[in-house]
């Protein structure tokens, strides 16, 4: 399976230099160029690693690292940076980061310090964690992308299972019509449409009908949330 990094830098050459460098390591990549825009992606918890640098518009590095933890993502973090005294180092990792790289760096220590990254991760139950999405009695397994649901099973769609495992990578929180557009369908523009409502309820009939229970809610005015 290949694994995906989010990279979160704001100075293009250097953006580049690292995209192409992980692609051809044969890295999935995904960048942004601000804190804000990095916190969104990462909060999503699709990603095997975040590069982050420290220094950043909209949201500095050390805070969006700060915010990422404290959503519970535990996806580790390598982080980038300039600044190379022991007071910044030890200010990145008791931000969140798992690990940290001064600028200028070379591609055999950026490497090395990924690959024991995802070692580190793997020894810690990283992994298996990352391939089931679980809610009250609802749980996803991402790779044979089935549903059950009190271990009854759901059958669903494509776009059915992409929305749902939005949701749950979300639970708990309001994810609005405008998110879903833009995940799931790639609208960054209001397409003047009820396509959500539609899909929100058909998925909502498949994953409640004949429980007592409801575990898709509509938040008014606001969209939706998957809580038990």
């Amino acid at each position: 399976m290949t694994r995906k990094i989010l990279i979160v830098e704001d100075d293009a050459s250097t953006a580049d230099y690292l995209a192409k460098g992980m692609a051809e390591a044969g890295y999935a990549v995904e960048r942004c160029g601000n804190g804000r825009d990095g916190l969104f992606l990462a909060s999503e918890g699709i990603f095997d690693l975040i590069v982050a640098d420290r220094m950043l518009p909209g949201l500095d590095g050390l805070a969006m690292v700060s915010a990422v933890r404290a959503a519970g993502i535990t996806t580790p973090v390598l982080m980038l940076t300039a600044l190379a005294s022991v007071d910044d180092r030890v200010d990145g990792l008791r931000a969140g980061a798992d690990d940290y790289l001064c600028k200028p760096f070379s591609f055999a220590e950026l490497f090395a310090r990924v690959d024991a990254l995802f070692r580190r991760a793997e020894r810690s139950g990283g992994e298996r964690q990352r391939t089931r999405l679980t809610v009250g009695d609802l749980e996803i397994d991402l790779l044979a992308r089935t549903v059950t649901r009190a271990g009854r099973v759901v059958p669903l769609g494509a776009r059915e299972f992409s929305l749902l495992e939005f949701l749950a990578r979300h639970a708990g929180q309001v994810v609005t019509r405008t998110m879903m557009l833009e995940k799931i369908w790639n609208y960054h523009f209001d397409p003047g449409s009820n396509v959500v409502d539609v899909h929100i309820g058909r998925l909502r009939r498949k994953l409640e009908e004949g429980f007592a229970t409801p575990i898709l809610h509509t938040v008014r005015g606001a969209g939706y949330r998957l809580a038990a």
